[in-house]
């Protein structure tokens, strides 16, 4: 069973054969899918999965915060599994989305909760860019 699979156990989610297969292509994704992708990716494994059945799976585990939502303002959504905390960096001209870690950032964003009087809680960075051309 893997770690999403636990997890989604824990919640109480019903493990059904074609949740599994969605959990897979979740898993086994090392980019940020969308509900197309996710899909296009499942049938591959089961082609009685219906794309009725991903939204609703995906809509279930990101409302048990077991999966991230992101839009990445290309107006539609990705999803990526909750296992860490990251921030993304996404290429606005290859719409590659890449995962970075900071702690001085972790540092700065706590600080700056704090002087405004709060504590942080959660927060989403997303940052936008275009590659620099190297003369």
């Amino acid at each position: 069973m893997s770690e999403l699979e636990q997890r989604c156990a824990e919640a109480g989610l019903k493990m059904t054969g074609q949740r599994r297969v969605i959990l897979k292509v979740l898993d086994d994704s090392q980019d940020h899918p969308s509900v197309e992708e996710v899909y296009d990716r499942a049938k591959k494994i089961d082609s009685s999965i219906s794309i009725a059945t991903v939204y609703r799976t995906l809509s279930l585990l990101d409302e048990l915060d077991l999966v991230m939502r992101h839009e990445f303002q290309e107006g539609y959504s990705r999803y990526e599994v909750n296992v860490d905390h990251h921030h993304h960096l996404v290429d606005l001209e290859t719409g590659k989305v890449i995962e970075f870690q900071n702690e001085e950032l972790e540092k700065l964003k706590a600080k700056i909760a704090r002087d405004l009087g709060y504590e942080l809680i959660d927060h989403r960075l997303e940052l936008y860019g275009k590659k620099i051309k190297k003369d």
